[in-house]
This record gives structure tokens, sequence and C-alpha cells, in this order.
């Protein structure tokens, strides 16, 4: 298993038999199981951690794709109209004697079509009530498998990195089932004929995060930094330049290679900064942190232990952004610039350190103040 996914994972290898003893066809069948795997690396890399955005997103969507789903519910519903359709379509058949009341089964099957008409309504608001009854419960134990469906499927809709059973994956659920209480509740207003509810629970309402989205093609952050590169409005050196696509990759890692130039904002940048200032020096070239993320990396420093960015360095990667989004902004793909005011203050005050014991000796005093020949 490749370092970076061992902690999502949960483990450090995969084991799968090819089922044969016969080491030529074993060598045969290998190829296609390790291009499985490494599609799946491939796919978990591509996915991107949950943030507090996506959670309040997840309740939002799932609240009103509910309701929605309610709505299409209520107008497949049967009428009055269609019910007395249905009674005096079954008379009609019972007068032209298609129906017979020695026909014990004929009987029952009509009477029950149109007993399954008359009860739907019923019917409905039984299964509603009993789910709201059960999502309640379960919001007091912590039980979740009524809500892991919808769960499971936005976090593979958004390409999400989160592991099943997680504290964050448990979160998402308990926030999604009192999303879906909240739906099911205005459900029942909507049974007397009152529309205008509203959640009642604070975490359910309109997601004010900036929403994800994958770039247009050419648009990508990385894309547009080589249209950059190759105009170098500064006619900066290559070197310099190489070190700012370096500098600005380190951004793309956190938000994700996918994410359109006109995303970047001032809390991508913040968090970034905050990233780079618990990032280790030559981390890149770090065998303990081969193949992760700067999250990763970070999170994965706090074990290992090696030295972190300076201030000057820190503020090095803020000005290759920055320099950067000078350019989108002059181009109208962002506005104003997020790296702003973001720089490290500069320490000004001149260090001064007190000297030894071994320097304060008088040997190595004279020493030091020897003259040479």
């Amino acid at each position: 298993m490749p370092l970076e996914l061992v902690e999502m994972v949960g483990k450090k290898e995969l084991v799968k038999a090819l089922g044969t003893k016969d080491e030529t066809v074993a060598k045969r069948l290998l190829g296609s199981v390790v291009r499985q795997w490494e599609q799946h690396f491939d796919d978990l890399r591509a996915r991107r951690a949950l943030t507090a955005d996506d959670k309040a997103d997840a309740v939002w969507q799932h609240y009103n794709a509910s309701l929605q789903r309610d709505e299409q519910t209520r107008r497949a519903m049967p009428t009055p109209s269609d019910i007395e359709a249905e009674e005096r379509k079954v008379w009609s058949k019972i007068d032209a004697g298609e129906i017979s009341s020695r026909d014990f089964v004929g009987m029952i099957n009509a009477n029950t079509e149109l007993e399954l008409l008359r009860s739907k309504r019923a019917h409905d608001a039984n299964l509603r009530k009993q789910r709201l009854n059960a999502l309640k419960r379960h919001l007091i134990t912590g039980e979740t498998f009524l809500i892991e469906d919808a769960a499971k499927d936005y976090i593979e809709t958004n390409r999400l990195l989160i592991e099943v059973g997680s504290d964050d994956y448990r979160d998402l659920c308990l926030r999604m089932m009192r999303s879906d209480i909240e739906h099911l509740e205005r459900t029942f207003e909507r049974d007397q004929g009152n529309y205008s509810g509203a959640p009642k629970d604070p975490i359910v309402k309109p997601a004010t995060g900036t929403a994800r989205e994958s770039a247009a093609p050419g648009e990508t952050i990385m894309e547009l930094f080589e249209v950059y590169a190759g105009e170098n409005p500064k006619s900066i050196s290559a070197d310099t330049l190489n070190q700012a696509r370096r500098d600005v990759g380190t951004f793309v890692d956190h938000v994700g290679n996918t994410c359109p130039a006109h995303r970047i904002d001032k809390k991508a940048v913040r968090e970034w900064k905050a990233l780079l200032m618990k990032y280790p020096v030559k981390a890149t070239e770090t065998k303990a942190f081969e193949g992760m993320k700067i999250a990763q990396i970070v999170k994965h420093n706090e074990k290992v232990g090696k030295p972190v960015l300076t201030p000057r360095t820190v503020n090095r990667y803020l000005s290759s952004l920055g320099a950067f989004c000078s350019w989108l902004v002059a181009h109208g793909y962002i506005e104003p610039n997020p790296t702003d005011g973001m720089s490290l203050a500069k320490d000004k005050k001149k260090k001064v350190f007190p000297f030894t014991t071994d320097q304060m000796n008088p040997v190595q005093l004279a020493a030091v103040h020897r003259m040479p020949e």
C-alpha cells in the first residue's frame, strides 16, 4: 500500500489469491490485479479532505433533495377523481360480467387494487412517521445505518477523502440525519396544507461556504500558471519561475488539482499559510513523507519532528502565489488578489546571543583579541 494511503485505508498491504498454483498463470493474472489496485490508488489520491463547508452543503442538499422527492411522490398520489374512476371501472366490470361474485379471486384482485389506491396516502404517511421516529431514536443512540446510503452517495459524488466509520464520517451522518428529520417534519406540515414551514434545527440552513466545482478545460490553477509562465510578465529567471511553479504546486496540493483558478480566495490562502507554518523543510526530498499531500505531511511531521519552514520561507511561498494571483486579477479570473496582507511579519530585532562559558574564559578571550602577526 502506498505510504500516503496507509492511514486512510487502514492497512499496509493488499493480498489477493489468484486461484491457481501454476506460477505461469499467476504471473499472467498478476498484471490485471496490480492495474486495478493502481487505478484504485489514483482514485484515492484524486480525492480531497472533508471540510466544514462540505458538511454544511451535505445537510442543505439532503434537506432540499428530500423535499423535492416528497413533492414528486405527492404529485403521483391518486386524487379523489382517480379513486372514483377506479370504482366505476370495478362496477363496470361487474355489470359486464367480467367479474362475478362467484369468482372469488377476481373479486379479491379488483378490490385490492381499489383499496391500494384508497390507502396510498395513509400508507405513505405511516412510513414517514415510522422513519421519523426511528431517526430520532438513532440520533440519541448514535446509530447511522438509516442515512449511510445518502452519506456515501454524497462522499462519492463530491470525491471526498473520508474513511467509513471515522469521526468525520459519523459526524456527517448524524448531521444528515438531523436534516432528514427536518424534511420529514415539513412533510407532515404539508399533509395539513401548510407549505410555509422552515427548518428549526440551526444546522439545517443554506450553505454559505464556497461551492466546490471542477475547473473547465484549460482553467485549472496549474494550466493557467503555465500560461502565466509563458508570458512571464516580470521577466524573472527560469530558476525563479521553476521555484514559483513548485511553490504554487503546494497550494494546488492543498485545494486539489481540479480546483478552478477563479476559486482561489482568502480562506484557501489562509488555510494553506497555516499548513506552511508547520511544513517541514525539504519535505518532498524526505523519504518519510514520500507520496504524501501537504496536509498529510504536516500531520505526519507531528510524529517525525523535522524542522519546519522559517517565516521568511513561508513568505516566499506567499510571494510566488501572490505574483501569479496578480496576473489572474489582471486577466479577470479573480478579484481582488487573495494573498494581499497575508505575509508574516518580519522580525526586525537584531538577535544578540550571550557569550558561552568557554568564550568567557580568559585564554579564549586572549585568543579572540590576539592580533594577527
